[in-house]
């Protein structure tokens, strides 16, 4: 006992003097640099990191993952990265065989893979699982805790950092759930329900207890015919919605056809305030981060959906 004991005493003395060694020989390699995706994913691992890491995001503001294909830029942002995180299940539709085949030489880690699948969304019209999983904040903080696991065993000497960050972070998360939670339970029941230009808020509906449609499937690479738009305007007529949405990163145009079909059957249906979906948006907005877009949004559906509301 004695002997496995100062094995251990002296196991930490060592670790303990590698990284202050680490840290005072390798000034400029200290900082592990990190590559994500989407600058959803960004903000997430920033507020794990701090300081004690360098973060590069892919995507910028308005930048729809679906249809992104990397450029040359990338992939050398890609091969300088300790560690890689995208969010998988197919939201980076063009860049999925790349990161598939960096992994035998950078670290690779897919943040969805943080949930197991009988907590994911299967959209039968699409055969495949929905990608959205930031929509509902109880699985983001599981996600959280992925990305804060997977950065404390690759970079031990800053992992109290992350341990410290993380759980603070989660915190946060926690009164998110509750304020989304709160601000939806305002709508009454019937008229809640989000009509957007792609399937991204199928896990918020589930979640937060709304009737969530989108024109297109889970990806904007998906196709609409004439029959979807007088099929979604039929709809909108029948249940006398008050307003549909635009996303940033998705083109107005279809759902603008939406509301002309919607009028053509005598309905008038308000186009709402633009939501942010597959991208935050940028200083200028209120949905810079992940906390902000998803108060922005929830905020968004109770001025057009709630009871008080009269759209003209």
């Amino acid at each position: 006992m004695m002997r496995k004991m100062l094995a251990i005493v002296i196991s930490i003395g060592l670790m303990a003097f590698f990284c202050a060694a680490h840290k005072h020989v390798t000034i400029k390699q200290e900082k592990k640099v990190i590559v994500v995706t989407t600058n959803i994913i960004a903000d997430t691992v920033k507020n794990i990191v701090g300081d004690a890491a360098t973060v590069h995001a892919l995507m910028g503001c308005g930048v729809d993952p679906h249809l992104y294909r990397a450029r040359e830029s990338d992939v050398h942002k890609l091969a300088s990265a300790d560690i890689i995180f995208y969010n998988g299940l197919h939201l980076e539709g063009k860049m999925a065989t790349m990161f598939t085949g960096m992994n035998r030489f950078t670290k690779t880690v897919a943040v969805a893979d943080a949930l197991e699948k009988s907590m994911l969304r299967v959209a039968d019209f699409d055969d495949m699982y929905d990608p959205h999983v930031w929509f509902d904040v109880t699985l983001w903080i599981r996600v959280v805790r992925f990305i804060q696991e997977h950065m404390m065993m690759i970079d031990w000497c800053n992992a109290e950092v992350y341990k410290k960050n993380g759980d603070a972070y989660i915190q946060k998360l926690e009164l998110l759930d509750n304020y989304v939670r709160e601000r939806m339970s305002t709508i009454q029941h019937d008229t809640r329900i989000i009509v957007t230009a792609h399937d991204a808020f199928g896990y918020f509906g589930r979640a937060y207890n709304c009737n969530v449609i989108g024109l297109q499937g889970l990806s904007t690479d998906a196709e609409i015919s004439t029959k979807d738009v007088q099929t979604l305007a039929s709809y909108i007529v029948e249940k006398k919605i008050k307003a549909l949405f635009l996303e940033s990163s998705v083109p107005s145009r279809a759902i603008i056809a939406v509301q002309k079909a919607v009028e053509a059957q005598g309905w008038s249906v308000a186009i709402g305030d633009e939501l942010f979906s597959d991208s935050l948006g940028d200083g200028t907005t209120h949905a810079s981060t992940y906390c902000a877009m998803i108060k922005y949004n929830v905020d968004t559906f109770v001025r057009y959906l709630g009871d008080a509301v009269t759209i003209e």
